[in-house]
């Protein structure tokens, strides 16, 4: 319903309302210049409007409903008039409003608020209501936003009668202006709405800055907060910063802001600030807000230092986080206790009198927590640390001495620790007595610095040990040095050295400052001394040079160490004079396992001292830098360790029997503390052998194997990968045939492995070439068999020399002479002898295997060596020849054209004469002779027909004929002889040969023999012996070194 006044006159409007929206509507205060106006019953929101002679409150009813409503002011121009009308409706009205007053539940009155800032809590309390239920109405002044709505059940109190509800916001209180109403309710039944009541915001207008809020708030670690901003009049909000970080905001009011931080961390020590700026200018608002834990201590326990007050101590627990004024307080049997500096986790509170009972609590502005502990003062004695500690030194031992701090210990029995430390060891030591103030520590060592500290407790109920007393160092006298500990090492060249292990600062008892070696024979009872200095270890020895000056078959070497106070006990060891060969022993494998090498031999009865046990790095063969370690006779098994040990290294060890005699070598082992893989590779090499190739490699070094060489594995390279060929597993093998391989190149890796795996391998690279090697030794085997044939020809030649000169190179026979030929006779003019006459009776018959008569033409001799003439013989006289004796060949003579007609002289080699022949002519015709019958006599016998064939032949010589007969129509022409000045002494027989061919006819009847004939010729062959003409002179001039020549001179040697 809408109501109008206006100048004492109103106009009414009214619209009814539904009984369920006036039952919902809310109740509020508007401001109107600044000054808050209560609202009628009913209403959610109004406004105050005035003038001069009115006054008009509007009023918000239900969801968008506004009712005018009059309000006259007290005017005095304003004067009541009473309606008729108006009186009747208001008797109606008031008599149905009294009709329904009996089923409404009373309005809860005096509702009143009280704020708890820090905690953000809202106390609501109201009186009456008449029911145990009510509705409670929270809302945001400003912007009418609901802030709770909720229906609680609230008992009275019995002696106030009030009903009294917290709640606590999720914003600050200061952030906003809140009303609150409430009202009761029994089931769906309600009271009206309470009058309003309004919690007042620092967000006013008359509140102007900037603010932010909570301020300088405690929170636990994890726990949501939220904070608000109010923007001061006229600024405009930018944003709100936690930490280092922009974070969302919400519109509470007309100028304030809020944002909800969630699972906070622990702060830091001065908090996390919270600042809001302003958008235009540099205005801003901040607050801190400290986020940490309540306290929690622990080890909460009282004992006493001088069996009389008492001290507590416990531990912090956790970092609270808080600090300064919103730290941890303590209190101890209800009196205030600081535990000390906040730094210190342990805490400790001191009280003059023992208490059996004590009780710790601890607070801070998140909480608190409360320890509690008992106990009796004889239970609780823990002494205090000992005072002035001091030493008395010896070489071997010392004595501690100390004071009390409290007379009462010296009726305390008490049982003290001594704490002693010497090369960053330490050991503890317990003494016990009544007042104990000292203790004598033994089993010290000379010249060596030591440290010691002292702690006690109460030797009868035992609870703690004291605290340790201030550490006191000093350092033990010194004494003479311990006997060295001797060995040696013996090269198969007779040499060696004399060994012995550096005295250790312990064995050393001060500083060492030369050492003392001594070789002696006992027998001999020679000694030979020198003087090393301290950094000596080991001293050369020759044993062939010792045996020179002892006969003894060994040499004792001694070693002494000497220091400032003394020198040690010699220490010796027996040196045989002859190295013993130690290659007979096996070697066995032995496995490192993590207590070393171990060792395990059989008793030896001659160890009557004891073993000795010696190692080095396997691939040292001559004055290794060795280790060696005495055992025990009784002891037939070791392990070995060393920190010299190192992976992939081979190391042999030796067993030694020691004894009064030279040590002996009982066993061998050799072994790898860690198999590694190879280092290096094999050296690769590779051949071809046809269609196979051969690889070869050299064998690993000992040094680069590190580990025991397993075998190899030979790849093939197929690109970038490898194809295993074969596993050798002899780790002695030196060579691989890959065989079948076609021509190509081929690329092959060998990879030696261990237990530890394979070598990174070595690769060669190989092209097959066609197969020229069959090729080659086809040739050369070719020619080695010709060579052989040849050979075995000439053997057999050479055998066989007498039939092969026989058959084609027979002797020529020696000139029989006769005289004395043994006389050196000048040069002999051979004249012709006499010679018969012969009448040819009849033609001869010529017989090839006699004697026959050659028949010479006669002619007429110049005993001065004049040609023969031309004149005609007479034909009434028979013609006369004359006639050699003569051995013919049968064989033909090869015609030679004669050089010269000159006579030519020949030397009679084989007679060791010379003879000259001098007017030999040569006939001018062939060798057929035809006798012409008309030249002759009646008495003539008819004439013998000569002729000489080319099949034809005498084994000998023949001289040269010519016939003085001239025949009818035959022209025969005799030449004319022509000396040669120089036959005498041409070395050879050179007669003079002219046979002219009468014809054509006859030089080819004569089968192409040379106008020559007369030359003499060799019987086993048909070349002449003496030379030709000029133009044929250079084709005889054979080389000596020919073939031919040769084997002939081969045959001529092997005469019989």
């Amino acid at each position: 319903m809408v109501y109008e006044r206006k100048r004492g006159q109103a106009s009414v409007k009214a619209d009814l309302l539904d009984k369920t929206t006036e039952n919902v509507l809310r109740r509020t205060s508007c401001y109107v210049r600044g000054h808050p106006l209560s609202c009628l019953t009913g209403c959610s929101a109004c406004c105050d409007c005035s003038g001069e002679e009115y006054h008009i409150r509007i009023c918000k009813q239900g969801l968008g409903q506004w009712i005018t409503m009059p309000h006259l002011r007290d005017s005095p121009s304003l004067k009541p008039s009473f309606n008729p009308v108006w009186l009747i409706f208001l008797l109606l009205g008031l008599s149905v409003v009294h009709s329904h007053a009996k089923d409404v539940l009373p309005v809860p009155q005096q509702v009143s608020l009280s704020p708890s800032l820090s905690t953000q809590q809202l106390s609501i309390s109201w009186v009456g209501g008449g029911a145990s239920t009510f509705d409670l109405m929270i809302l945001r002044t400003e912007l009418n936003e609901t802030a709770l709505y909720e229906t609680v059940s609230v008992t009275a109190d019995q002696v106030s009668g009030r009903h009294q509800w917290n709640w606590t916001s999720l914003e600050p209180l200061e952030c906003t202006s809140l009303s609150v109403g409430i009202r009761s309710r029994e089931g769906q039944t309600t009271s009206e709405w309470s009058s309003t009541q309004i919690l007042q915001g620092n967000d006013i207008p008359s509140n102007e800055n900037y603010q932010m809020y909570p301020q300088d708030k405690i929170v636990p670690v994890g726990s949501n907060t939220t904070f608000c901003c109010i923007v001061e009049e006229g600024g405009v909000f930018g944003s709100i910063i936690f930490g280092s970080s922009i974070v969302n905001v919400t519109r509470l009011s007309r100028r304030t802001y809020a944002t909800r931080v969630v699972h906070q961390e622990a702060s830091g020590r001065t908090g996390t600030n919270v600042i809001c700026n302003d958008k235009l200018t540099s205005r801003l608002a901040g607050s801190v807000v400290f986020v940490g834990y309540p306290p929690l201590p622990t080890d909460f326990v009282c004992e006493t230092h001088d069996l009389t007050s008492a001290v507590c101590r416990w531990t912090e627990g956790r970092d609270t986080h808080l600090y300064g004024k919103r730290k941890t307080h303590y209190s101890l049997n209800k009196r205030s206790c600081t535990g000390g500096s906040q730094e210190q986790k342990q805490k400790e509170c001191s009280v003059e009198k023992w208490e059996d009972n004590w009780t710790l609590i601890a607070v801070n502005p998140l909480g608190q927590s409360s320890l509690s502990d008992s106990g009796e003062r004889t239970h609780r004695v823990r002494p205090v640390a000992p005072l002035n500690v001091s030493v008395l030194i010896d070489a071997w031992n010392a004595t501690v001495l100390w004071q009390w701090k409290y007379e009462s210990y010296s009726t305390l029995a008490l049982v003290c620790q001594v704490e002693l430390t010497s090369q960053g060891l330490k050991t503890k030591r317990t003494f016990s007595g009544v007042g104990l103030r000292s203790a004598v520590l033994s089993g010290l060592y000379p010249d060596e610095d030591y440290s010691v500290t002292v702690r006690c407790g109460a030797q009868q109920n035992f609870w703690k040990w004291g605290n340790w007393s201030e550490l006191f160092p000093f350092k033990t006298n010194i004494d003479v040095p311990d006997a060295p500990d001797v060995w040696m090492w013996m090269n198969k060249d007779n040499t060696g050295r004399i060994l012995w292990k550096p005295l250790t600062h312990r064995q050393s008892h001060g500083q060492i400052t030369n050492y003392e070696v001594t070789l002696w024979s006992s027998e001999e009872n020679e000694q030979h001394t020198e003087i090393f200095p301290p950094d000596t270890s080991a001293v050369p020895i020759n044993l062939t040079q010792i045996a020179a000056f002892s006969s003894d078959k060994k040499v004792i070497a001694t070693v002494i160490a000497t220091n400032n106070k003394g020198a040690s006990p010699p220490a010796s060891v027996l040196i045989p004079l002859h190295s013993t060969d130690v290659d007979h022993l096996d070697v066995s494998r032995v496995v490192y396992t993590d207590s070393g090498f171990p060792l395990l031999w059989q008793s030896d009865a001659n160890a009557t001292c004891g073993y000795v046990v010696e190692w080095h790095d396997a691939s040292c063969l001559k004055n290794c830098p060795i280790e060696w370690m005495k055992v025990s006779q009784v002891n037939t098994n070791t392990s070995i360790e060393s920190a010299n040990f190192h992976p992939g290294v081979r190391y042999n060890f030796s067993l030694y029997s020691c004894s009064s005699e030279a040590p002996q070598l009982l066993q061998r082992w050799q072994g790898y503390m860690q198999e590694l893989v190879p280092s290096s590779s094999v050296s690769l090499l590779t051949s071809q052998h046809g269609s196979d190739v051969l690889l070869t490699w050299k064998e690993m070094p000992q040094v680069d194997r590190r580990g025991y060489l397993l075998g190899y594995n030979i790849y093939i390279s197929n690109g970038s990968q490898l194809t295993l060929l074969a596993n050798l597993p002899d780790a002695t093998s030196r060579s691989y045939t890959v065989k079948g391989l076609s021509e190509g190149s081929y690329k092959f890796t060998v990879k030696a492995y261990t237990s530890a795996g394979e070598d990174t391998g070595a690769t060669a690279a190989i092209t097959l070439e066609p197969f020229t090697d069959w090729l080659i030794l086809e040739i050369l085997a070719s020619l080695g068999i010709t060579a052989l044939f040849l050979v075995i020809v000439t053997f057999v030649c050479y055998k066989k020399r007498k039939w092969v000169k026989k058959a084609f190179y027979p002797d020529i026979p020696e000139p029989k002479l006769q005289g004395d030929w043994s006389r050196t006779r000048g040069p002999m003019d051979v004249k012709p002898s006499p010679h018969s006459m012969v009448r040819i009776v009849e033609k001869p018959e010529w017989d090839s295997s006699k004697e026959a008569l050659v028949v010479i033409p006669e002619e007429d001799e110049d005993e001065e060596g004049q040609g023969v003439g031309d004149e005609p013989v007479d034909t009434d006289e028979p013609t006369s020849l004359r006639y050699y004796n003569q051995v013919v060949d049968e064989r033909p003579i090869r015609p030679r054209y004669p050089d010269s007609s000159a006579s030519s002289a020949s030397s009679l080699d084989s007679a060791r004469t010379d003879v000259t022949y001098t007017g030999i002519q040569t006939s001018g015709s062939s060798l057929v002779f035809q006798l012409d019958p008309q030249g002759s006599s009646e008495t003539q016998q008819p004439q013998a027909d000569f002729s000489v064939s080319c099949a034809g032949g005498g084994g000998g010589y023949r001289p040269q004929m010519q016939t003085r007969v001239q025949n009818n129509g035959l022209d025969f022409t005799s030449p004319e002889p022509i000396l040669e000045p120089q036959a005498h002494s041409s070395g050879g027989y050179k007669p003079q040969c002219s046979w002219h061919l009468d014809s054509p006819e006859e030089a080819g009847e004569s089968c192409g023999l040379a106008p020559s004939l007369g030359s003499p010729t060799s019987v086993a062959s048909t070349q002449f012996l003496l030379p030709e003409g000029e133009e044929h002179a250079e084709e005889k001039r054979q080389p000596s070194s020919s073939a031919a020549t040769w084997f002939s001179n081969l045959l001529s040697s092997t005469k019989p």
